[in-house]
C-alpha cells in the first residue's frame, strides 16, 4: 500500500504544479481571447491535470478513501511552497499556521 500513497502524493504534486503553471499563464498579457486559452503553459497544465487524475485512480484503488482525503489537502502546502519559491509570494504568518495545521492533522491521522 505504500506504494500507492507515493502514487496518490505524486498525483497532488504534479497537480499542485499545474496550478502554478496556470498562474503564471493568466498573469500574461495575450494579443486575443483565443490565445489566452490555447497555448502551451494552459495545454499543458491542463494535460498534467489529466495525468493527476489517473494518478489518483490508480492511487485510490488501493489506498482506503479516508487516508485519499488526507493525502490531498497536503496539495496546500505544496502549492504554498511553490509559489513561494516560482511566483515569489510571500507566505505569511497565517499560510504559516495552517501549513502546520494541516501537517499535524496528517500526523495525527497517520498515528
Amino acid at each position: 500500500m505504500k506504494i500507492f500513497v507515493l502514487i496518490m502524493l505524486a498525483s497532488v504534486m504534479v497537480s499542485s504544479i499545474s496550478q502554478i503553471i496556470l498562474k503564471t499563464a493568466a498573469d500574461r498579457e495575450y494579443p486575443n481571447r483565443l490565445r489566452e486559452y490555447l497555448n502551451i503553459r494552459v495545454i499543458s497544465a491542463y494535460g498534467m491535470f489529466f495525468v493527476s487524475s489517473l494518478l489518483s485512480i490508480i492511487a485510490l484503488k488501493r489506498v482506503p478513501l479516508s487516508m485519499g482525503t488526507i493525502l490531498e489537502t497536503t496539495g496546500y502546502v505544496f502549492v504554498a511552497v511553490f509559489s513561494f519559491f516560482i511566483l515569489k509570494e510571500k507566505i505569511t504568518k497565517k499560510r504559516i499556521k495552517g501549513m502546520l495545521l494541516i501537517m499535524a492533522g496528517i500526523i495525527v491521522y497517520t498515528l
